[in-house]
């Protein structure tokens, strides 16, 4: 399979809504589970034998390129194409066109999905190099397809439009941000304009002009749940809900110090994390490196070494199995 894919991720953007982390962290490289967000989508192209990854690197590149280097640590290897202007994903794809020579699995680096079945992705790409396929969700809420993208779909789920940010909702199907696209997406790319919604090129645009030139784009519900990073708290969901996948009730590492008598439920401690008092902590999140003094309990919360915020109870508590 190496041989007939190559793998893309796109981490170039900034995470503006994401308060204080987004101005000093890139997004992708924040962490679910003491792992960045990136790292799982690295691992799971190498697991399916796809093994030349090209990132697109933009907002804080440097980080990004320090902490994953060429790639050989994680058994792949690693190209970094740098993104000057953010002018939307299309254009963010078009800068991968002179290393892509074969069809290439895409991820975007700010969306985190659990995906058990990515072979179902692959077979139909493998089977003929000029299909393209996008991971879609069924049963997902309008509120969540409005934020992302629809897909209308015919016979054998062959896509036959697709909509960015739809106000109405004609099939409940949400695009997830996974792409599998043939070489002739480039050729889409070039034709495609910049919308009036976001002054961007639209990549569900680029795909639409794919299908109206007639080639075959199909929609494939591989994935089990996402979550878009878009604000601070989407983060701390993300990581219960990831511990909630991973059947863990709490994740506290070997390098965090933890005092007698502090209570921890159903929360996430990052490496090196260091909490003076005995302190209870409940649905929170506690980011890698941070020194916990001179606060009360933590519930609902998420802390790093700079700020605490916390949040209703609301999103947090649901049930993730």
């Amino acid at each position: 399979m190496s041989n007939k894919l190559r793998g893309a991720i796109l981490a170039a953007g900034k995470g503006s809504r994401v308060d204080i982390f987004g101005e000093e962290f890139p997004k992708p490289l924040l962490p679910v589970c003491n792992k960045p967000i990136l790292q799982y989508q690295i691992e799971l192209m190498r697991d399916n034998a796809i093994t030349e990854i090209a990132i697109v690197v933009g907002h804080l590149k440097k980080q990004i390129i320090d902490y994953f280097g060429d790639g050989s640590s994680l058994g792949v290897a690693i190209e970094y194409v740098e993104q000057q202007d953010a002018l939307g994903i299309a254009h963010a794809v078009g800068q991968l066109e002179g290393l892509m020579d074969r069809p290439f699995l895409l991820f975007l680096g700010d969306i985190f999905s659990a995906i058990p079945d990515l072979d179902r992705l692959l077979a139909r790409t493998l089977k003929d190099p000029q299909v393209s396929v996008l991971a879609v969700r069924s049963n997902d809420t309008p509120e969540n397809i409005r934020r992302n993208f629809a897909v209308t779909v015919g016979k054998d789920n062959r896509a036959e439009r697709v909509v960015e940010k739809p106000r109405h909702v004609e099939q409940a199907l949400k695009g997830v941000g996974i792409y599998l696209f043939a070489l002739p997406i480039f050729d889409a790319i070039r034709r495609t304009p910049r919308t009036a919604m976001r002054d961007e090129y639209e990549i569900t645009n680029s795909i639409q002009i794919l299908i109206d030139d007639g080639y075959a784009v199909y929609a494939e519900d591989v994935v089990k749940w996402d979550l878009n990073l878009t604000y601070i708290e989407d983060l701390l969901e993300c990581n219960l809900r990831m511990m909630s996948h991973q059947g863990e009730a709490n994740i506290i590492p070997a390098t965090a110090v933890i005092p007698d008598g502090c209570t921890i439920e159903n929360s996430v401690i990052g490496d090196d994390v260091v909490i003076e008092n005995p302190i209870r902590i409940t649905n929170s999140l506690i980011l890698p490196h941070t020194h916990v003094r001179n606060v009360g309990d933590l519930v609902n919360s998420l802390k790093s070494e700079k700020v605490t915020m916390d949040f209703s109870g609301e999103p947090f508590l649901k049930d993730f199995s």
